[in-house]
């Protein structure tokens, strides 16, 4: 569980500073602000898909001692 809230934080950073940077760019007139805003929303969609990939092939190849989902059953309290 621990790695996908680490993993959706770096991309929620990701995005943010890149709509951060598209805004500073229209703020200030830049002509490359257009492109950057195009990149930006394929971003939107690509960086979740892609965390999301990374997710499914790190669970299934890595080791499950990342949390309580592991598989492994806990044992009750005596």
């Amino acid at each position: 569980m621990k790695k996908k809230r680490i993993l959706a934080w770096i991309g929620i950073a990701i995005l943010a500073s890149m709509y951060l940077m598209d805004l500073i760019l229209a703020l200030s007139g830049s002509p490359a602000a257009r492109q950057w805003l195009t990149a930006s929303l394929v971003c939107t969609a690509a960086i979740p898909v892609l965390l999301y990939g990374f997710l499914v092939v790190t669970g299934r190849t890595g080791d499950k001692k990342d949390g309580p989902e592991s598989g492994s059953p806990k044992e009750p309290p005596r």
